[in-house]
């Protein structure tokens, strides 16, 4: 990891993690950090015939609990308007889509398919 050490870097460092563990799954990375004033999503994808909204949650350790347990129903609120909202933007109609979440403690990395 290079460069300065933030919450933003490590963020980012992590995510670009998930997005090659999940392209090594099957999944075709279409968006990174999709971003509007009503959430953010950090990765989209296009796992089989689902289109897959990706939360990433990342912890050194359990001193602050499971990373999954980051994705609270307000951060998923977020994340449902922000896909709400590229779906509309891409005219993606009766696609199947789910919600997925990227756990990462330590060197762990575990993939949470329909987490919400």
């Amino acid at each position: 990891m290079k460069g300065r050490l933030n919450k933003r870097n490590i963020g980012a460092w992590y995510e670009q993690l998930a997005a090659e563990y999940l392209a090594k799954q099957g999944v075709v990375i279409m968006e990174q950090n999709y971003r509007i004033r009503q959430g953010e999503i950090d990765l989209i994808g296009q796992d089989g015939e689902d289109l897959i909204f990706v939360e990433v949650k990342y912890r050194s350790n359990k001193g602050t609990g499971d990373p999954a347990e980051a994705v609270t129903p307000d951060k998923q609120r977020h994340i449902r308007q922000a896909a709400s909202y590229y779906l509309y933007r891409h005219f993606r109609k009766d696609v199947s889509c789910r919600f997925d979440v990227i756990s990462i403690l330590g060197r762990e990395i575990r993939w949470i398919r329909d987490a919400f």
